[in-house]
C-alpha cells in the first residue's frame, strides 16, 4: 500500500525502468526517485537516455518496462497532466499563431493559468504580442515555450536541453527566473544537458545517465563529498595495492604520478595528497570509466512500495 503523503514529497520515482526501440534499449533498469521541489540536472553525453527519459517523465511516452510515476501515480496518467509541465527540445508550437495568440491558448487550455506569470516570461524578451511564432528566432521560441509552461503554474516542470539555441545572457536570465519558480513557489525542476556548466551553478540533485543507465543519482553536495581525488607516486602497474579496499572509478598514470578518483570505504593508508574533486572531475571520471561502481544517496533511493506496486 503506498503512502499517499510519501507520494506528495516525491516528484519522480522510477523502477526497473526501461524504454526499447525496436533492437536497441534507449533506457534499461533504472531505478531512482526524485524528492519534491529539487533542482535537479540530468546530464550526460549526448544519446545517452536523457531525453527518453524525460518524456517518459511527462508521460508522453509509455515504458517497455518497469513503471515511472510522478506524485505516485503513473506519468502517463491523464489526472497528472496539470501538475506537470514539459518543454522539449524541438518546442512544437504552432508557427501561425502569434505570441499573444499563444499565451491566449495557453490559458484556454489550463486551468489553473497565471498570466502575468507567462506575460513576465515574454515580457523580458521584449518581443512583439503580434509577431508569428514563425518569424521568432530559436532562443525567441524557447522563451514562448517556457512561459507556456510557467504559466501552467506546474508542480513539476521538466526541461529537455532547454537554452541551447538561446544567447549566455537570455540563458542567465531565464535560468534566474527558474530558480526564483523553484524558490517562490517550491516548483521541482528536472531539466537535462551534456552542457554541465549551465546546470552546476543551480542545481542541487543529479542524476547521471550514461549509456541508457542511471550511474549518479542524489545530493549533489552528498555525491561530491563521497569521492577523493589522490595524486602520489606509483612505479608500479595497475592500481596500488593500497586502495583496493575502496571503490576505484578512475586511475590515471602521467609519469610517475599517479592519479586516482576514489569513493572511500574508510581511512586511505599511504603518503597521498587528498582533495575534493569539482563536479565536473567527477562526472568526467565516471564517463571515462564505464565500469566504475554505480552510486544512489538514501535519498535517491527507491521505495520498497514502488517496487512491489
Amino acid at each position: 500500500m503506498r503512502d499517499p503523503a510519501e507520494d506528495r514529497r516525491t516528484a519522480v520515482e522510477a523502477a526497473g525502468l526501461g524504454m526499447g526501440y525496436r533492437r536497441e534499449w534507449a533506457l534499461r533498469e533504472c531505478a531512482f526517485r526524485i524528492p519534491a521541489g529539487r533542482v535537479c540536472g540530468v546530464v550526460g553525453p549526448n544519446g545517452a537516455g536523457k531525453s527518453t527519459l524525460l518524456a517518459l517523465a511527462a508521460g508522453l511516452l509509455r515504458p517497455t518496462e518497469g513503471t515511472i510515476r510522478t506524485f505516485g501515480r503513473h506519468a502517463d496518467d491523464p489526472e497528472q497532466r496539470h501538475l506537470v509541465a514539459f518543454v522539449g527540445q524541438d518546442k512544437p508550437l504552432y508557427p501561425r499563431f502569434t505570441v499573444a495568440e499563444t499565451l491566449r491558448l495557453g490559458r484556454e487550455l489550463n486551468p489553473r493559468w497565471d498570466a502575468g506569470r507567462a506575460q513576465r516570461v515574454v515580457d523580458q524578451g521584449d518581443l512583439d504580442p503580434g509577431a508569428r511564432i514563425g518569424s521568432l528566432s530559436g532562443g525567441q521560441r524557447t522563451r514562448v515555450a517556457m512561459a507556456l509552461a510557467l504559466g501552467k503554474r506546474p508542480e513539476l516542470l521538466l526541461l529537455d536541453e532547454p537554452m541551447a539555441d538561446m544567447d549566455p545572457l537570455a540563458r542567465h536570465q531565464l535560468m534566474g527566473t527558474l530558480m526564483s519558480e523553484a524558490a517562490e513557489h517550491s516548483t521541482t525542476i528536472v531539466m537535462s544537458s551534456h552542457i554541465l556548466s549551465e546546470l552546476e551553478s543551480v542545481i542541487d540533485f543529479l542524476l547521471l545517465v550514461d549509456a541508457g543507465r542511471v550511474r549518479l543519482a542524489g545530493e549533489v553536495e552528498e555525491i561530491v563529498r563521497a569521492h577523493r581525488i589522490l595524486v602520489g607516486a606509483h612505479t608500479g602497474t595497475g592500481t596500488p595495492l593500497g586502495l583496493a579496499a575502496h571503490s576505484v572509478i578512475e586511475t590515471r598514470h602521467s609519469g610517475r604520478q599517479f592519479t586516482a578518483l576514489i569513493r572511500p570505504e574508510g581511512p586511505v593508508l599511504g603518503a597521498w595528497q587528498s582533495s575534493e574533486p569539482t563536479l565536473e572531475e567527477l562526472l568526467l571520471g565516471y564517463l571515462r570509466s564505464p565500469l566504475a561502481p554505480s552510486m544512489c544517496t538514501d535519498s535517491a533511493r527507491v521505495l520498497e512500495t514502488a517496487v512491489t506496486s
